[in-house]
């Protein structure tokens, strides 16, 4: 394997052993996006000397964490100190390029200081190696120009299409995202790599620009189960009762089957390969059971897309009012309140939620998660989509943890993704069943092999 092909665990492994330096890592992902950038634009930003320099750092202290000189990226929603955040919106172009930036938009300044995941990964030793693609503030208007490794035709999914085709293609092996609808969820498993959506409010949203405050969740890419595992542990929230409900290969995991309300909208080829995951789960020894949604559960998806859009009617007030000229149609109809949304719509939207939540943890006792489709089908041709997020939503509303694994495939050879979903809060213990899960199917395919 070449050094950039290897996983943020591997490459943590080896630097701790002194077989790997930094420098060395960070220089093998350049030379990678390099390569390749001009053919899949995963990056709105990328400084090279600045994060050989970072890494030559990290070379010359005494390792912080197991992320201690790994490269990661940051979609362009996470605002740094020390690299033009731009949110993919004219209304910011420019940011450190150019003095005040557009000089339309008085908002085009860098920031003052990193977002809270940022400062995390900054104290622990990571390298911060670029900014990545997204969907115009992460929830709509201009398109990224990012392109799916497996098929440059299509889509890499959204709205964090840069980081999932990022890690997908070898270009860094870890990088952050966001999640408000299926914006994590469906690039990872578009892009056939590792993702995850924690708990809503489990890891802090501090310094990223915000689309609905319900529903935000900062979102995580990897190779492997274990660089998710690497991420997640950087802020420490290990759970006091796993010791007392094991995961591991003392019991037989006892997965629930849910095909939700919208299964009817899952393309044959992915439903199909869901089938063939389960009689394979089933003959490894997993215990296989029902955790249908309810019909209380059918218009999920609408109130979370209510929900959502009440809080596109306040997130781009500052761009509306600093830019207007700027701001693209569809955000001034979100401020607008193009849904016609009241207080009692929205109160009922959150009170139905929360009712499904508490119904779909009930369901979930005794089961170490449940299964479903990450999306309903492949990547769709073309870059003027980013694919449908109806096996996402819902979870995001419910805000409980996912995991996308890269495990099932078209039989054209495209990625499609396995979801594990569970109870709020338990993001470790679902971390370890998404691991035992992925030792049962073929090891990850690449676009490069």
């Amino acid at each position: 394997m070449d050094v950039w092909q290897w996983s943020a665990a591997e490459a943590g492994a080896r630097m701790a052993q002194g077989a790997l330096t930094s420098e060395a890592y960070v220089r093998a992902c350049l030379e990678r996006i390099a390569q390749r950038e001009g053919d899949v634009r995963a990056w709105a930003h990328l400084d090279a000397d600045a994060a050989l320099a970072q890494a030559r750092a990290r070379d010359r202290e005494p390792r912080r964490s197991v992320l201690h000189g790994i490269p990661v990226g940051l979609k362009d929603v996470i605002r740094t100190r020390d690299l033009p955040t731009a949110f993919n919106s004219p209304v910011y172009e420019g940011g450190l390029s150019a003095a005040g930036g557009n000089a339309a938009s008085p908002l085009a300044f860098p920031p003052a200081e990193d977002a809270h995941c940022v400062a995390v990964l900054r104290a622990l030793g990571a390298v911060i190696l670029g900014k990545t693609q997204t969907l115009e503030f992460a929830c709509g208007g201009r398109f990224p120009p990012t392109r799916n490794p497996w098929d440059e035709a299509r889509t890499p999914g959204g709205s964090s299409s840069g980081s999932g085709a990022a890690v997908a293609d070898g270009m860094v092996p870890l990088a952050l995202g966001t999640q408000t609808g299926g914006s994590t969820i469906r690039p990872a498993a578009f892009c056939g790599v590792f993702g995850m959506k924690p708990t809503w409010g489990r890891l802090p949203f501090d310094g990223i620009k915000s689309f609905a405050a319900h529903l935000d969740t900062v979102g995580l890419y990897g190779r492997s189960v274990d660089d998710l595992l690497l991420l997640w542990q950087a802020w420490g929230l290990s759970e006091p009762d796993e010791a007392e409900r094991p995961v591991g290969p003392a019991r037989a995991l006892r997965l629930g089957v849910c095909r939700t309300p919208n299964w009817d909208q899952a393309e044959p080829a992915a439903q199909q390969a869901f089938e063939g995951a389960l009689s394979r789960l089933s003959a490894a020894g997993v215990t296989l059971l029902p955790c249908e949604l309810g019909p209380e559960h059918a218009a999920i998806n609408t109130w979370q897309d209510e929900i959502m859009q009440d809080g596109g009617r306040s997130a781009f007030r500052p761009e509306m009012l600093a830019a207007p000229a700027l701001l693209h149609e569809e955000f001034q109809r979100k401020l607008g309140n193009h849904l016609g949304l009241t207080p009692a719509r929205l109160r009922a939207a959150l009170d139905a939620v929360a009712r499904c939540r508490m119904d779909f943890e009930r369901a979930l006792d005794g089961l170490d998660g449940a299964l479903t489709l990450s999306a309903p089908g492949v990547a769709p041709v073309g870059l003027h989509t980013q694919g449908l997020a109806v096996f996402n939503r819902l979870w995001t509303a419910l805000q409980v943890p996912c995991v996308s694994l890269p495990v099932l495939w078209s039989p054209e050879g495209l990625p499609l993704g396995l979801q594990l979903v569970g109870p709020r809060y338990e993001d470790g213990r679902l971390l370890e069943a998404a691991a035992r899960v992925a030792t049962l199917f073929d090891p990850p395919r690449h676009p490069w092999n």
